[in-house]
């Protein structure tokens, strides 16, 4: 018989009561748990939260500056900006690369030259910058992109600012030009503490004045606040600090002078350096062969860049700087000041030239141009006609040390200072010099050659037209400087460069005349550049030199015929006019030109004849060189140690 139980109504209400009782606190703690995170995430946490809700909602967006103009004296623009649009794509955003690319080449023209520059940007920059995969899209391009936009997630097209060197290869080396952000350039920003001024930048300069004055052609970087869409698409923008443009820059530079200069050089090989003695400005500087700038600027391909770079003409060598050639003859000048300013000899000593220098007790004749000598020669004339036996036993008398001491007044054997990266110094040897270099003893002939700035002697043409700035201007020296002004992108204000004065050689002002007056001459008849001077309406002072490029041997003649074209002479001159009021300074350095006065005069008379007249050169090729000797022609002046040829006399700039 089963039993009843009977419900107990007062305890199932306790039960229930209970129930409901740790419910409700189980609620409450709940509630209180959700009020507490809500009051942590909207209080406590606010300023965190609302930052990174606005953060995908709103960017902040880098906004590069406009780089600086660059201008000649005349305000011919150098170099200058221009906008087109980009087609780039964010690989973070965009997928399968490969793939993507592929599809866009179905709508736009991407050659294998795109491909390659896209693949190596893309292992130089972050997952989430965007990179340009086609420069310079036309309308049309841009259209048709446009409308197949939504097929390519993380692709965009941008307007971007593009850099362009409208006068090419004849200002390669002075202008320069900028190329991409690499890891160095972005790594020394770091160490300088630039790299937050270069956000939204991709290119620097890398050579010339690009380089040399980055800091103020670059400008700085603004800061617009854009709001996005779901998309990462710009909406609107709520908010720009404007970027402020790089500085203008004008140079002393003149462009008209340079092409000139460029012209009347030809087809041969060289550097020509035209100065302002008055304050040291540059008025041309001239590299040839140069190359087109504008490869470089959004990286050039690798078969263009092998063909600069194993040239046999070194393209991208900067002569005028970087060229270190032997003076020659164009050293005589500084010589014979040398003399008779340390007491050596008088203005007035004349030496019997035999037509050759031989050492006592040596056997080795040290020849002069001429076989048969030149009679009687003092000071005045040994410079007109070049009379190398005198500058043999003038060197011999004062010794290397006397020589070497005075000559770097003059800026041989040092760098010249200019605002140009990468100069060298040439070389004024010592027997210190010689000691460390080749653990050698100095030997007298060695001193013999360096006296017509042969031997060890090495100078660029920079510096020979800066120690010619110090005779045309009575011993003062100005820096050679190629920036004359800049315009604040900011104020709009001008800054002028002021000249600034190197050294002030005490000279003898009846020595420097008389060294100047025999400059003068050999421009006239009988001088070695009479040809080069005939019929100037201004005085005109030069010196011409022509400078060995391998040795010659003892007893044997030099036939140009019978030397190959790359172990011919090198050809020089220096010169300044007007020589009673000089207003250029010009060095001109022809390699394997054969004579200075006959290849390198003729192309100095050019330059200056439109600098001071105004004359366009009729002729733009210089003259061939003579079959006969000239008067400056070097046959053998004893032995060179080191033949300075055109394949090593040269370093090699390698830009990035």
């Amino acid at each position: 018989m089963s039993t009843l139980r009977l419900i107990n109504p007062e305890q199932e209400f306790q039960r229930y009561r209970r129930r409901m009782e740790i419910a409700g606190i189980c609620a409450v703690l709940l509630f209180l748990g959700l009020f507490s995170r809500f009051v942590w995430l909207q209080i406590a946490q606010f300023e965190r939260f609302h930052a990174l809700a606005e953060s995908n909602r709103i960017s902040l967006v880098p906004a590069a500056p406009s780089r600086g103009v660059i201008y000649d004296r005349q305000s011919t623009v150098l170099a200058h900006n221009f906008s087109a649009s980009t087609l780039e794509i964010t690989p973070s955003k965009a997928g399968k690369l490969d793939d993507t690319v592929n599809r866009l080449a179905e709508i736009v023209a991407i050659e294998t030259s795109d491909r390659k520059r896209f693949k190596k940007l893309l292992a130089e920059s972050k997952n989430f910058e965007s990179i340009p995969i086609r420069n310079l899209l036309t309308e049309e391009e841009a259209a048709r992109f446009s409308v197949n936009r939504y097929r390519f997630p993380g692709v965009e097209i941008k307007a971007r600012q593009f850099r362009q060197y409208p006068l090419g290869a004849g200002f390669s080396h002075v202008v320069g030009y900028i190329g991409r952000i690499g890891e160095k350039d972005q790594q020394r920003l770091i160490d300088e503490g630039l790299d937050t001024n270069y956000k939204g930048t991709d290119h620097i300069g890398k050579l010339g004045i690009e380089a040399r004055y980055e800091a103020w052609l670059h400008g700085r970087t603004g800061i617009e606040k854009v709001e996005t869409d779901s998309g990462g698409r710009a909406v609107r923008v709520l908010s720009r600090t404007a970027p402020i443009a790089g500085h203008n820059i004008y140079l002393h530079l003149d462009a008209k002078l340079q092409q000139v200069a460029e012209e009347v050089f030809g087809d041969y090989r060289g550097a020509l350096v035209a100065l302002d003695p008055r304050n040291g400005g540059v008025l041309t500087l001239v590299s040839k062969p140069g190359f087109d700038p504008n490869l470089f600027v959004d990286g050039i391909d690798s078969a263009t860049w092998h063909e600069l770079n194993t040239s046999p003409d070194r393209p991208l060598v900067n002569r005028a700087l970087r060229g270190v050639y032997p003076p020659g003859s164009t050293i005589k000048p500084f010589m014979g000041l040398a003399g008779v300013e340390l007491g050596v000899r008088t203005p007035s000593y004349t030496i019997s030239d035999p037509g050759y220098f031989a050492l006592s007790g040596s056997s080795h004749r040290y020849r002069d141009w001429k076989k048969d000598g030149h009679g009687m020669v003092d000071l005045k004339r040994s410079i007109t006609i070049s009379c190398d036996t005198y500058y043999y036993g003038l060197a011999h008398q004062m010794g290397i040390e006397r020589m070497a001491g005075f000559l770097s007044h003059f800026g041989f054997g040092r760098k010249t200072g200019i605002d140009l990266d990468g100069e060298l110094s040439g070389l004024l040897p010592t027997p210190e010099w010689k000691k460390r270099r080749f653990k050698q003893p100095w030997w007298p002939g060695e001193t013999v050659v360096a006296g017509i700035g042969q031997g060890y002697v090495l100078t660029t043409p920079m510096q020979l037209a800066v120690a010619t700035m110090a005779i045309a201007n009575d011993g003062i020296v100005y820096k050679p400087q190629l920036i004359r002004a800049w315009r604040d992108a900011a104020t709009g204000k001008m800054g002028y460069a002021a000249p600034q004065a190197m050294e002030r050689i005490k000279l003898t002002p009846a020595f420097l005349r008389l060294v100047k007056e025999a400059m003068v001459d050999v421009t006239r008849p009988g001088g070695t550049a009479s040809i080069a001077g005939a019929n100037t309406p201004y005085l005109f002072a030069g010196k011409t030199g022509t400078a060995q490029v391998v040795g010659i041997k003892q007893g044997a003649k030099y036939v140009e015929s019978q030397v190959s074209a790359r172990n011919r002479d090198h050809a020089l001159f220096i010169a300044f006019a007007p020589a009673d009021n000089p207003k250029i300074v010009v060095a001109v350095m022809v390699e394997n030109g054969g004579h200075g006065g006959s290849t390198a005069a003729p192309i100095a008379r050019k330059v200056i004849d439109y600098w001071l007249l105004g004359k366009l050169p009729k002729v733009l090729a210089p003259a061939e060189p003579e079959a006969t000797p000239a008067p400056d022609e070097v046959e053998d002046h004893g032995p060179v140690e080191e033949p300075h040829s055109a394949d090593t006399a040269i370093t090699e700039v390698i830009p990035q």
